[in-house]
């Protein structure tokens, strides 16, 4: 497997659920299929624990935008206390 793509890490999955934090954020999660929902039953939802790449993807770009909004909102409150 090439460097570009995960290393995914096989086992025998035989119970999925949703995944809470994607549930919450991607306003289209309706819309995925199930196993693109889909997360390990492990403890919290994280991209490693989706079933599919495309599942891990998308969790990763709403992570990012979700640590995008808190930065932009943090440099405001300090522009804000300096004026």
């Amino acid at each position: 497997m090439d460097s570009y793509h995960r290393h995914v890490h096989h086992s025998d999955v035989r119970t999925g659920r949703d995944c809470q934090f994607c549930a919450r954020l991607d306003p289209d999660f309706s819309k995925r299929s199930p196993v693109d929902r889909w997360v390990t039953d492990k403890p919290g939802d994280s991209a490693r624990s989706h079933l599919s790449e495309n599942g891990h993807v998308r969790h990763r770009i709403f992570e990012l935008a979700a640590k995008r909004a808190q930065a932009i909102s943090a440099s405001r409150e300090l522009l804000g206390k300096s004026a």
